[in-house]
């Protein structure tokens, strides 16, 4: 596993991985599920797309399979168009290199990553609940795409660990977003520290301190604001209009009805 990435080789790949490829300049990485026999389901933003309105989101480039190749007979778009597809990988690849998304990754190694969205401290659920997810929301749904909130990493890390961030109102799981948002807001945290530390490479090593510990705190592994949940309950909040839940009783071990 390298310190960057983990590049693997296509014939390392089994049903169940969570796989990536960087796009436009190692700025984004687009990231599916490999399903087996060449077959990747992703979460794009087609369909109800909704971006977050800033630079960065117009920015990005589509995720999806490479519109500029032959129509692929493979690949195909969900009758609803609510963006989750299944690729051939050679489509979901895009040219790009292929990388394998790390589970279960000890701290130090966590830390030291240079970018977030390649690896994360929670474990997997095994394979088969994996694959079964990843087809039951290619049939369903992964609600709207948002870059900070409900990107194809949130997509791909949900298929993994069922785990859903509970208040809509904060960033989803995304580790790549984090690195977006996790550099600025690391430079910006270190410049009150100029007062006490006024040498230039003690403000970076600060800014890097910051940057690493946000990353930390934030990571799937370790936030406290998540709560798992069952692929087909997440349906029903899709049709509900909401993705993430808001009921924090869902953190609370259920106990018997109170009498009235």
């Amino acid at each position: 596993m390298g310190l960057l990435s983990n590049r693997v080789d296509k014939s390392s790949l089994k049903p169940g991985d969570h796989i990536y490829s960087w796009r436009t300049a190692y700025i984004y990485a687009h990231h599916g599920i490999y399903m087996g026999d060449d077959k990747v389901i992703h979460f794009t933003r087609r369909g109800q797309e909704v971006g977050t309105g800033t630079v960065l989101d117009l920015m990005l480039v589509s995720s999806g399979p490479n519109r500029s190749l032959v129509p692929c007979p493979t690949c195909t778009l969900s009758e609803e168009g609510h963006g989750v597809v299944s690729s051939c990988l050679n489509c979901f690849l895009a040219g790009g290199i292929l990388y394998r998304f790390e589970y279960g990754v000890a701290p130090a190694l966590f830390l030291a990553k240079a970018r977030g969205g390649t690896c994360t401290l929670a474990g997997s659920d095994p394979d088969d609940i994996v694959i079964y997810r990843a087809n039951y929301l290619l049939n369903n749904g992964f609600g709207c795409y948002n870059v900070f909130k409900n990107n194809c990493e949130d997509f791909a890390i949900y298929c993994k660990t069922g785990l859903l961030v509970v208040d809509q109102n904060t960033m989803g799981q995304s580790g790549q977003a984090v690195s977006i948002i996790g550099g600025p807001l690391a430079a910006v945290l270190s410049t009150p520290l100029r007062l006490v530390t006024t040498n230039i490479y003690g403000m970076a090593a600060t800014a890097v301190g910051v940057y690493c510990a946000s990353r930390y705190a934030a990571d799937i592994g370790m936030r406290r604001d998540v709560v798992k949940i069952p692929v087909e309950d997440l349906t029903r909040r899709l049709a509900m209009g909401t993705l993430q839940v808001a009921e924090p009783s869902l953190l609370a071990l259920p106990g018997p009805p109170s009498a009235s």
